[in-house]
């Protein structure tokens, strides 16, 4: 490792978003920080986005030949990845010139830190907070919430702290962290993956940090879109997977209590308040997935 400038592997998933990778490739050309790569995994996209390889040649590029979900797609990149560090990006952002160097400062502080993050902001208002850190899930509701969300940056979370987990759009860790905890779980395929990966780096002994000195900005949800049916399935489906891999003893009877008594019945009824027959339909094939279908992931160590 260079210790002055460890090198950091950049990995950022392409499915059907072929401008917006672009978008971030140009922003990602001005890094300020001198050790990094960039991999560019193409995920089954209609088009493949193989003409980013040839408009920037210095970026790694793979394609997988079918959609893997998030997890998969960035299992991929992170088998081909040199770096000390590795940072999963979301291809929706664009980032500030000097936004590697505190992330990887911070991590450098302390050995026991294995995932940090950046300060998101949205792109279409990047005077306004989508995350600066999150309050931990509760274990019988998997309710949590985001710290700072739709408020105005005036620099009220300016201040580096551990936070309970990363947000999937920028979250970087260690190679020696990743070591312990392995690959993705690619069971989820889209939402909690992250939520549940950092719980894995936590039953390693690391701890998560948020770090504001780090910046960058997100094109929320441009991939399924604001209100997708496909959103609902998988938050549906992936809430309670998460819950069931996360909890045990009386906390777990107490979750699966509360889910089906108050949590199922409460969206349903939302759905068909609001005549959302299509959400209410994918809710509920989302909840019942859970009963056919376990738990372990083929990367679990």
């Amino acid at each position: 490792m260079n210790q002055q400038y460890p090198k950091v592997s950049i990995i950022t998933v392409n499915f059907n978003g072929t401008e917006v990778t672009r978008a971030l490739l140009h922003s990602l050309e001005k890094l300020t920080w001198p050790n990094w790569e960039v991999i560019v995994v193409d995920n089954g996209s209609r088009t493949p986005c193989n003409i980013l390889a040839q408009e920037f040649s210095w970026i790694k590029y793979v394609e997988t030949g079918a959609n893997l979900g998030f997890a998969g797609g960035n299992n991929k990149g992170i088998e081909v990845a040199e770096g000390d560090y590795l940072l999963l990006l979301n291809n929706d952002t664009e980032v500030a010139p000097d936004f590697l160097a505190p992330l990887v400062t911070r991590m450098q502080q302390d050995e026991r830190i294995g995932v940090v993050c950046p300060k998101l902001l949205y792109f279409d208002q990047p005077d306004v907070i989508q995350f600066a850190g999150f309050s931990p899930i509760n274990p019988v509701t998997g309710r949590g919430f985001t710290i700072g969300y739709l408020e105005q940056d005036k620099g009220q979370y300016n201040t580096a702290k551990e936070t309970s987990r990363a947000h999937g759009a920028a979250m970087m860790f260690s190679r020696r962290a990743f070591k312990k905890v392995g690959m993705m779980a690619e069971l989820f395929f889209l939402y909690y993956e992250e939520m549940d990966y950092c719980e894995r780096f936590k039953r390693a002994g690391y701890t998560i940090w948020y770090e504001p000195a780090s910046v960058v900005w997100h094109k929320e949800s441009i991939s399924t879109g604001k209100g997708s049916v496909l959103k609902t399935y998988y938050y549906s489906r992936n809430r309670l997977l998460y819950l069931r891999r996360n909890t045990s003893g009386l906390k777990k009877l107490l979750m699966y209590l509360y889910y089906y008594a108050v949590a199922v019945p409460k969206n349903m009824l939302q759905f068909v308040s609001k005549r959302e027959w299509d959400h209410m339909n994918v809710f509920w094939k989302g909840f019942v997935w859970n009963f056919s279908h376990g738990t372990k992931d083929v990367h679990d160590q």
